[in-house]
């Protein structure tokens, strides 16, 4: 490393704004949100500041205390201590505390003074801390404190020049090491008070309109109340908003398969553009606006300040199957997708806890499953208004996702009556001020859903789909064949042979083939489904068109029942077995979630048979 590199960690309370600083002075885009534990790994960027010196600045997890109770804050201690394993310890640590809770937050600044490294602390959120008319006397602070004081801004351009002056500068010296106990921790309570009694006027605790709104979003009925219409809303917008897109890219890529058909002599090159690329992966990339329609909600209630009170609502439901509100994070992160919803179990201290949040977050409805739903819904539920407001569609949309969460919640119940230990633990949890959602995280969150769905659509999902569009092309019709030429491919001895696992659930071989790919990538299965009809030669009208014309409406539900609680795909079982280091978690989660769905896929298809 070069001898004008220095190394910077940017360490604090979770939910004090270490991620915006750093993606401030990284230029990166890491996820932020107004939560407590959206970091849970190390994350690391660069940046030259003006004198050319290049800064390494490490982005660590929050810690409410060095004495770390969970994986994410052992991450943070190791780092900070200099245990970190093949890393040298850092040359100057930044510690970043929310300026308008201070009584939190200093205390863990003078734990990590203790260390005896070299620190400076960022006073975030100033901007916040003048509007609530809290006063905070920097000069005397930074005097008490003994080392150098900044104010920074971390979501605003140009809110961490102070700082950036102050690091390019001489490294401040460092405080003599100390070592901590019990006595020790009392000590830094009281000098808390002390240190808030001499440099910080605040006029009230809390800020009046958290106080007023909390009365009604925090409330045991109302409150509950409110999130119910909230999430019910959000999944009628994904119909209203993103349908209406949905069919246009649709009609775009039909229109360019048609054009690409003209201009190419008939072959197996035409049957793989025009089936393959645009009949396959164009229908998958048609979702895209419904996706992304879901994300912008969900980060909008995320910057808001809105989902930690959600947690807290549903504390005792979830203490009720074996859980606490702090699994409330994690599982709503599964909706994006499970792996960083399993990485952010990291923040829970309860071993139990981590591993039943672990084992039951692939059942929340990540965006993957998405395409599949919107394909079935549109192909079988009529667009029809309960109640002259509520587009059916939505409706539906809403209880597939509600069934992956009552799925979670039976099976941690189960886990909660099985397990030795049964004790509770109550939730502790910091309920940050509510926020308007800044415009450039909203719109850097979109991006980078948006680009990891295209990144999937041209890497995994593309080569699974040629692979699909090979086996249904080849070998081909035998001569004198009576059958269409599909019927005598690869793919079509391999559905068939599936068919007679999954013909109790409804499925037919078309289906049934669709399934191996989607093991790969969820999306897959909407690409392998669309390119099988198509070389078929039974999708005209479109694919929706085609399964509402070859599959009951038994079958539809019953394929939809079974991705809702179907066993994840191959990256979400690599993540299982990186946290939980063991297989035979791995084992449980596949085969507990294939019974689920099997059986919850069954009794759909037979009860829809008997009902249609």
């Amino acid at each position: 490393m070069s001898a004008s590199t220095l190394r910077i960690a940017l360490v604090g309370n979770p939910n004090c704004g270490k991620t915006a600083l750093f993606n401030q002075l990284t230029g990166g885009r890491q996820k932020v949100a107004n939560y407590a534990g959206v970091t849970v790994e190390r994350k690391e960027g660069r940046f030259t500041a003006p004198s050319g010196r290049v800064l390494q600045i490490l982005d660590l997890p929050g810690a409410y205390s060095l004495d770390a109770n969970s994986p994410d804050e052992q991450i943070t201690h190791d780092v900070c201590a200099g245990n970190y394993p093949g890393e040298a310890p850092p040359d100057l640590i930044v510690c970043v505390a929310d300026a308008t809770n201070l009584r939190l937050h200093l205390r863990f600044v003078l734990e990590v003074q203790r260390l005896g490294r070299p620190v400076v602390l960022a006073l975030n959120m100033m901007d916040t801390a003048r509007q609530r008319g809290i006063v905070i006397d920097v000069p005397e602070l930074q005097r008490r404190l003994g080392l150098p004081v900044v104010e920074t801004v971390a979501v605003k351009r140009g809110g961490a020049r102070g700082l950036i002056e102050r690091v390019d500068g001489e490294v401040p010296p460092a405080a003599p090491a100390q070592v901590g106990d019990a006595a020790g921790r009392a000590d830094l309570h009281a000098q808390v008070r002390e240190l808030l009694t001499a440099t910080v006027t605040m006029p009230r605790t809390t800020a009046e309109l958290d106080d007023a709104l909390d009365r009604w979003t925090l409330h045991p009925v109302f409150g509950l109340a409110i999130l119910a219409v909230v999430m019910f809303l959000v999944f009628q917008a994904v119909y209203s908003i993103g349908k209406p897109m949905t069919d246009a890219i649709a009609d775009g890529f039909d229109w360019m398969g048609g054009h690409a058909a003209t201009l190419m002599p008939a072959g197996p090159l035409q049957s793989l553009v025009t089936d393959g690329l645009f009949g396959g992966l164009g229908t998958v990339l048609g979702f895209l606006p419904e996706i992304l329609v879901l994300f912008l909600f969900i980060i909008v209630l995320e910057e808001s300040g809105y989902l930690p009170r959600a947690a807290f609502l549903l504390d005792r439901l979830m203490l009720s199957v074996g859980l606490t509100g702090r699994s409330f994070i994690p599982l709503l992160s599964s909706f994006a997708c499970a792996i960083p919803g399993i990485m952010g179990t990291r923040s829970i201290t309860d071993p139990r806890d981590r591993l039943t949040t672990i084992l039951i977050a692939p059942l929340m409805t990540c965006s993957a499953r998405l395409p599949v739903y919107a394909l079935l819904i549109g192909a079988f539920i009529p667009i029809h208004y309960v109640f002259g407001v509520f587009n059916l569609q939505g409706v539906v949309l809403f209880a597939l996702y509600l069934a992956g969460i009552l799925g979670a919640m039976l099976v941690g119940w189960v886990m909660k009556h099985i397990r030795r230990d049964k004790s509770e633990h109550a939730l502790m949890m910091e309920l940050p001020s509510y926020r308007m959602p800044k415009l450039r995280d909203v719109a850097i969150g979109l991006y980078e859903r948006g680009m990891i769905f295209l990144k999937r659509l041209t890497g995994v999902i593309l080569g699974l789909t040629v692979l699909m569009w090979f086996l249904s092309t080849f070998p081909g019709a035998p001569e004198g064949a009576t059958q269409p030429a599909i019927e005598y491919s690869f793919a079509g001895y391999i559905g068939r042979a599936l068919q007679y696992v999954f013909a109790p659930i409804g499925f037919n071989w078309q289906i049934s083939l669709a399934l191996i790919p989607a093991f790969a990538a969820r999306e897959t299965a909407v690409a392998a489904l669309a390119t099988v009809y198509l070389v078929g030669g039974e999708a005209a009208g479109g694919l929706g068109h085609a399964l509402a014309g070859q599959i009951p409406l038994a079958s539809a539900l019953s394929l939809l029942v079974w991705f809702a609680y179907a066993p994840q795909c191959m990256s979400t079982l690599a993540i299982i077995k990186r946290e939980t280091d063991s297989w035979r978690n791995v084992a449980i989660s596949f085969s507990y979630m294939f019974v689920m769905a099997y059986a919850a896929s069954f009794i759909v298809y037979q009860v829809a048979r008997m009902l249609t």
